[in-house]
């Protein structure tokens, strides 16, 4: 089965300092969902914006077998690669409602209409205030918003940049619940990053770990299901803050 993401040799740098990645490589199947997890500065969010287009990147990137290296972000969007950034970026002085319109601009109405009506069936919190501005939302509601605007676009490979930072624990179980429903119900790739193991655990199949701008370690959500190895990934990529 051929990937449906292939990264070789990814490099990025900002300005003339250190490169914020180097020489990182990592594949993603269909309907998989892989995360990428390190402290801050690991060069996480750099990975993912070069995914989506939003940085220069050197090495060589694939999707569905075809280089994305040189196509604009716009172009990698309507291909199937959506992006929900950290911070989660909603427009505040929009409505829900208008929010998740902007997801849908690239879709036809009807379509657009479809998937609307989907996110609001996974995401009751914010259904029950579509026409309320975003900016009234709490920071869970937020992040449904986020990532149902993202679904809006229907995304073959949805990039999560830290869904739960910020998040009570309650909500960030809330909100990892129902990526999970959406994984059960799709054929929807996931690339996540975290800095929380445990959060992480909830979603994924293989984990990458990061350490200044490269992968350090490789588990599988299967092997991490060990109390020891899972303790021994931490203590050798993590450090103890992150069990």
């Amino acid at each position: 089965m051929t990937d449906l993401l292939d990264i070789r040799d990814l490099s990025v740098a900002y300005g003339s300092g250190a490169p914020a990645v180097s020489g990182v490589s990592f594949s993603v199947a269909p309907g998989a969902v892989v995360a990428l997890l390190g402290a801050n500065g690991a060069g996480k969010s750099s990975i993912m914006k070069a995914v989506s287009g939003l940085v220069p990147a050197q090495g060589e990137m694939k999707f569905e077998g075809a280089s994305i290296g040189k196509m604009p972000a716009r172009k990698r969007v309507a291909q199937g690669i959506v992006y929900v950034p950290e911070g989660r970026e909603i427009v505040g002085n929009l409505t829900v409602r208008e929010n998740l319109v902007l997801g849908g601009y690239q879709v036809a109405k009807a379509e657009r209409r479809r998937r609307m009506e989907m996110v609001l069936d996974l995401f009751p919190e914010i259904a029950e205030k579509v026409d309320r501005s975003a900016w009234r939302l709490s920071g869970g509601e937020q992040q449904m918003l986020a990532i149902g605007r993202g679904l809006v676009s229907g995304p073959k490979l949805l990039l999560l940049d830290e869904p739960s930072l910020g998040l009570a624990p309650l909500l960030v179980r809330r909100v990892f619940d129902r990526l999970a429903t959406i994984r059960a119900e799709s054929n929807l790739a996931i690339v996540l990053v975290e800095q929380n193991l445990a959060v992480t655990m909830r979603l994924c199949d293989e984990l990458h770990f990061l350490r200044g701008g490269r992968i350090v370690g490789f588990r599988t959500a299967k092997e991490l299901k060990d109390p020891a190895a899972r303790q021994e990934a931490v203590d050798a990529y993590l450090g103890a803050a992150a069990a």
